[in-house]
């Protein structure tokens, strides 16, 4: 099997570090990741700036893009040869919910997803058991590979920070949802100009059993599949009644 590795904390991530010696133990993986952190990235493309692909000493790549840069110049004529998987992770911190809008991590594994290729993304929720991620990811390929959903899925991913003894199972559940992010964090700089910086997260608002957040707080890996339409299907008609009244 030839996986393609990538992240939003940067190639030198320890993350992305032990996932690839792991992954390495059955398959042949290539890096391909930004050259520093590019967390909260999202799916944005770089299109007003070259893209600079270095190779490291050991065949790697580190690129001055965003995740989904780093795949699409992968996938898209950069990389020769046959690539079957594309993996993103491990994540430092968890990517539930509302996270997977914001996330550089979950949208590296859809722009693989985009260019035709099953995808799964992982994080960890915290900094430190990213050895029980990686066993996990380990675990759940020969499982969930050619079985990879429909064409515009992935499957999102996400570990308790625990020793992999410690974890209680794996469980599929849906996306739960945050409360609103806290206000912006006003401060000066030391020329006295007004400096900001976005706030932390909201509390998890919808979190109950069957919800990923529910998962992991309970020490439980969630397994999401996530979908690139977002479509709120059941208010088209709807709307449509609307457009249509005077």
């Amino acid at each position: 099997m030839n996986i393609l590795l990538s992240n939003d904390d940067g190639y030198h991530a320890e993350g992305i570090q032990i996932l690839a010696r792991e992954l390495r133990k059955f398959a042949d993986v290539i890096i391909v990741a930004p050259d520093r952190n590019r967390s909260a990235a999202s799916n944005s493309l770089t299109l007003i700036e070259p893209l600079r692909p270095r190779q490291l000493d050991n065949g790697d790549y580190c690129i001055n893009g965003t995740p989904a840069d780093c795949v699409h110049l992968a996938l898209n004529g950069f990389l020769t040869g046959r690539i079957d998987l594309v993996v993103s992770g491990i994540n430092a911190g968890a990517n539930l919910g509302d996270d997977t809008l914001y996330s550089g991590t979950v949208a590296a594994a859809f722009e693989g997803r985009y260019l035709g290729l099953p995808a799964i993304a992982v994080s960890l929720d915290g900094r430190q058991n990213y050895e029980s991620a990686a066993k996990i990811v380990c675990d759940l390929i020969p499982k969930l590979y050619g079985e990879m959903l429909g064409s515009r899925e992935i499957i999102n991913i996400n570990v308790p920070d625990l020793p992999y003894d410690e974890i209680k199972g794996i469980v599929a559940c849906r996306l739960g949802n945050r409360t609103s992010a806290a206000e912006i964090i006003k401060q000066q700089d030391p020329r006295g100009e007004n400096i900001y910086w976005i706030g932390p997260p909201g509390l998890p608002d919808d979190a109950g059993e069957g919800t990923d957040f529910y998962a992991v707080k309970n020490g439980y890996v969630s397994v999401t599949p996530i979908q690139s339409d977002l479509t709120a299907h059941h208010s088209i008609q709807a709307l449509q009644n609307w457009l249509k009244s005077e």
